[in-house]
Order: C-alpha cells, then sequence, then structure tokens
C-alpha cells in the first residue's frame, strides 16, 4: 500500500458483510465519533421485468426521484422514465422509443430537473452503419414526463463517431452536461473496439484521432450553450461525472497519456471557464485499452467526494477520496473494497462530511452490489450487502441517490427473473 493510501478497518470487524433485511449501524462502525447514523432498509419497491436494464437516477425538487431505464416495447428499445413522490410511483412512462436507440451496458441514459420543474432526459441514438456511430439525443418534459419534446442533438458535431458517457447536473436555472466525443476520430481506422463499447488503442495503420470531454449549458427552452473543450486527449468509454460544488462545476473522467497512463483527472469551471485538467490521484494504471470503469463525484458548498476504480499491476481496487477546497485538492486516498471489486462505482455524501460508496465485488462466489460508509479520516463502516448480481456485463452499473432522508439504489439483475430493481434505505439517527 502506497504511503498515500489510507485504509482504516472497521471496528466491526473486517471482511464482515451485513444484510440490509435489517437496520445497519453505520455510525456505530466509524472512527469519527460523530453522530450515529443508522441505514434502515425497506424491500425492493420499485421492479421491471426482464429484460429491462440500464436504470439511472436523480433527484429533483422536494427530494423526489427519478429513474430510467430501457426495455423492449414489442421488440423495440424504449426508454421510460418513473417518478418517485409521497404517494410512491408513478407509472412508467415511455420517453421515446426506436430501433435506432444503442443500447449499452456501461453507456446509459439520464435525466436531470430544472430550477421551473423542466425535465431533460438523454439517450444516445445510432446515425449510421458503423458499431459505434451515435450521438447523445435529449428531450425535455413539462409536465413531468406526460408529454416530450421532439428529440435534438446534444453535440454540435455530425460526423458518424462516437458521443456518449453523459453526465448532468442542474446549473442555474438549466443544466450543466458533459460528454464524451469522438469528432477527431473520424475517418479513423487505427483502433477497433473490444467487444461491448471497450476500447484498444492503436491498431492497424494510421494516425488515430483521441477521444476528447466536452461540457455546454442547456436552458429550460431547448438552448444549448457553447461547447467548451475540457481534456481533447482522454480515455474512450469509461463514464464521466459532474457535481455542483458551491458556485462552480467539477467534472471528473478517466484521462489518457501518450504514455497510455489512464487515471482520474478533475477540472473546474463553471460556463466557458475551466481549469487545465489536473491529477485526482497518481495511481500510475498503465493499461492498453478502455477499461470501462468511470469515477463518480458528490460535492456540496465547499467539498467534494470522489470514487473510482483502478487496477495497477492488475491488482482491482475502489478508492474513495475528500476535497475540502472545491476539487482544487484531494487527501489520500482511502481503499472501499474488500478485495476482489470489479468497480462499476457510485458515491453521496452525508451531512457530517461522509460518505456512502457503492460498488460491484466480485467475492468468491457471487458478485454482490455493496455499499459502506466512508469517512474523511479513512475509516470505514461494515459493508452492507445491497443485491447479490452477476458479474457479466448486463448487470450493469449500480446507481444511487440521496433523497431526503433516504437513499435509493438502483441496479440490474440479468437474466431469466431479473430485470431493474429499486430499493430504499432510510437514514436516521
Amino acid at each position: 500500500m502506497s504511503e498515500a493510501d489510507t485504509r482504516v478497518r472497521s471496528r466491526c470487524g473486517p471482511g464482515r458483510i451485513r444484510f440490509l433485511a435489517v437496520a445497519a449501524l453505520l455510525g456505530g462502525c466509524s472512527g469519527g465519533g460523530g453522530t450515529q447514523v443508522s441505514l434502515e432498509a425497506g424491500d425492493v419497491e420499485f421492479d421491471r421485468p426482464p429484460p429491462s436494464g440500464e436504470p439511472n437516477l436523480s433527484v429533483g425538487a422536494g427530494s423526489r426521484a427519478i429513474l430510467t431505464w430501457i426495455e423492449p416495447d414489442e421488440g423495440v428499445p424504449a426508454l421510460r422514465l418513473a417518478i418517485r413522490g409521497e404517494d410512491g410511483w408513478s407509472g412508467p412512462r415511455t420517453v421515446w422509443a426506436s430501433e435506432e436507440m444503442f443500447v449499452n451496458w456501461a453507456d446509459f441514459p439520464s435525466s436531470v430537473e430544472m430550477r421551473d420543474g423542466t425535465l431533460a432526459v438523454h439517450w444516445l441514438e445510432k446515425v449510421a452503419d458503423a458499431p459505434y456511430a451515435y450521438h447523445v439525443m435529449l428531450a425535455l418534459s413539462s409536465d413531468d414526463g406526460m408529454t416530450w419534446t421532439a428529440p435534438f442533438r446534444a453535440h454540435d458535431d455530425a460526423s458518424p463517431t462516437e458521443h456518449g458517457f453523459v453526465s448532468m447536473v442542474p446549473w442555474g436555472d438549466g443544466a450543466g452536461l458533459t460528454w464524451l466525443d469522438a469528432r477527431a476520430m473520424a475517418g479513423d481506422v487505427g483502433g477497433e473496439h473490444l467487444g461491448g463499447g471497450e476500447h484498444l488503442a492503436g491498431g492497424g495503420g494510421g494516425e488515430r484521432g483521441a477521444m476528447s470531454v466536452r461540457f455546454r449549458t442547456l436552458a429550460p427552452d431547448g438552448h444549448l450553450g457553447p461547447e467548451v473543450l475540457l481534456d481533447d486527449r482522454t480515455c474512450e468509454c469509461c463514464q464521466t461525472a459532474l457535481a455542483r460544488v458551491g458556485e462552480g462545476l467539477v467534472a471528473a473522467y478517466r484521462d489518457r497519456s501518450e504514455s497510455e497512463v489512464r487515471d482520474i483527472a478533475v477540472v473546474r469551471g463553471a460556463g466557458e471557464r475551466w481549469t487545465e485538467p489536473a491529477a485526482l490521484s497518481t495511481d500510475g494504471w498503465v493499461i492498453p485499452g478502455c477499461p470501462v470503469n468511470g469515477p463518480q463525484l458528490s460535492g456540496d458548498d465547499r467539498t467534494l467526494a470522489a470514487v473510482w476504480y483502478t487496477g495497477v499491476d492488475g491488482a482491482p481496487q475502489v478508492y474513495a477520496a475528500f476535497s475540502h477546497d472545491g476539487g482544487a485538492t484531494f487527501g489520500p486516498r482511502i481503499r472501499v473494497d474488500e478485495g476482489l471489486p470489479l468497480g462499476r462505482v457510485d458515491v453521496e455524501r452525508l451531512d457530517d462530511g461522509s460518505v456512502v460508496a457503492v460498488w460491484l465485488e466480485a467475492s468468491n462466489d457471487t458478485p454482490r452490489v455493496l455499499a459502506r460508509r466512508v469517512e474523511p479520516d479513512g475509516s470505514l463502516g461494515t459493508p452492507l450487502l445491497i443485491s447479490e448480481t452477476a458479474g457479466e456485463r448486463s448487470s450493469g452499473f449500480p446507481r444511487m441517490v440521496r433523497a431526503g432522508d433516504e437513499f435509493l439504489f438502483a441496479w440490474t439483475i440479468p437474466g431469466e427473473g431479473g430485470g431493474v430493481r429499486v430499493r430504499s434505505v432510510r437514514l436516521s439517527d
């Protein structure tokens, strides 16, 4: 373990996993000595039949949760949306259905609610016969998803190349969004995809263009602000992350150096002015292809938490780190996993400055969706079992949001009898 690492094992005992069928006391397992916080689990409260998948969560006004996912409608991929209000979940509402929708286990739709209640949803649409030629599409709704505007493209570039891995957050009166953009790779034959969305760097012949990460704003009337280039050379298919911190925004993504170091980078800004990319953590992971495992962020007025996956020297690890200056610097990385992580991370902050991180752990038998509390001093709560799942790509990425005094977890159970699931976990002192 690096001297920069921090890993304080839970006082409740290393490696012990507590099922969410009962209340799990996280605060008592921490080293912070602060208020004890319990997570009291409920049953699965929302489920869709197979082969539904690709769930994602966001939080809107009044801490209501918004769930998006994809499921077939008479064989045609359909993007669905449901809203969780005081009376529970709404019925599924269809945002868009199309045979040209690009459905990918790692690059899934998202939603955001703007200040005036306008909902924006993104998805991916194929634009050519090439396997990875697709664009980011947007649609807006002013009536909680009952009706939607005509779809429109999120980016200016119309080349038949890859555009995706979107992050959206409320910003000003509208929203801000980041995405990966392959316009510089148009016509490039120097690289090839591995199966299922992974990319292999290099390949046969020619100068290879580079993937970039870009930002722009979206207004409630659909107006798009100027595109801003945040980094002109990034990893090709890892999720981006975007978080509000005070008056600004912080974006995180997997960078890519000329020597194929693919560590996590951050940029800070607002609107059209952003800092130069800086390393979140110098892991030194050299890998000649994209691992399809991006970072996640959670912030408030001043503090920011990040969680990410790395695989230096073939050893998979999940780390968290905290920033107390709006993302300008981060403290020591804290190892979160139990020893065999697959990554696929998410993170949400608690009011006391700690976070809850969620990830996929391979374990020694059945892969599991695990969550645990992480404190800035490196103390770890007992791992909490959200659900058993599977290691294949169809199990997707677990997502999590905090809605008032609850956390909501969404994940996919692959195969027959599976589908999208959502479980609520209530916070209590």
